[in-house]
């Protein structure tokens, strides 16, 4: 495989050059701005939430990684932008189950091996009908179910939780409006997509922070 070859996938791409996609690239910096934000708030908190900082930490590296994408547009930049958010995806999941649910560590791995095949699974059967935006679906589901659990239980995660789902399902549409939008707007939508996404993160890791103890008001 020829990791250094060129990738064509979004609206605002028209040439092989660095800053072919300027909105995609730029927009980057909201996921660096969300874990500047984010960092401040847990050093508020106290700064002792390791998995909180890595959370944020992966933010970061998010925003460096999709930035690469939408500059160099190669095979290897690609997974520099895919495999820092499939990371946080379950990363986040696993801390949501010992935090928020009070799962033991056996139970927490055996969720995440369950959502892992739940992913592949759902991916397989919405890639016709939602292309590459399909691996994504399951991160959504998911953050729904999790949001509406915690509010049956009254867990004061529940509001945290519900509000990223929206604002994630506004950022999943735009990604898949990118393509078919392109004749009308040839700018695309993906850049959207980065911006409600850095929202979205900002929301989930503020509910890291400070929603750690059950009962506990946040």
């Amino acid at each position: 495989m020829n990791w250094t070859q060129q990738i064509d996938l979004y609206c605002e791409r028209t040439d092989p050059g660095f800053w072919a996609e300027p909105l995609n690239a730029a927009s980057n910096a909201a996921f660096l701005l969300a874990a500047l934000y984010t960092f401040v708030i847990w050093r508020r908190d106290g700064g002792r939430d390791g998995a909180s900082l890595y959370l944020i930490c992966n933010v970061a590296v998010i925003g460096v990684g999709s930035f690469l994408f939408h500059t160099l547009a190669s095979r290897w930049s690609m997974l520099a932008d895919v495999l820092p958010i499939t990371a946080l995806i379950y990363a986040y999941f696993g801390i949501a189950m010992r935090r928020f649910f009070g799962l033991d560590w056996p139970v927490v791995v055996m969720t995440l091996f369950l959502f892992g095949a739940a992913s592949w699974g759902g991916e397989v059967i919405l890639r016709p009908l939602l292309g590459g935006s399909a691996g994504y679906a399951p991160a959504l589901v998911a953050m729904a179910g999790v949001g509406t659990l915690l509010a049956f239980v009254s867990h004061a995660a529940a509001r945290y939780l519900i509000l990223a789902t929206a604002v994630f399902a506004l950022s999943l549409a735009s990604r898949m409006a990118d393509n078919p939008v392109c004749a009308s707007l040839p700018i695309g939508t993906h850049y959207v997509w980065h911006v409600l996404n850095a929202v979205t993160l900002t929301i989930l890791i503020l509910a890291a922070i400070r929603c750690r103890e059950k009962g506990q008001p946040c």
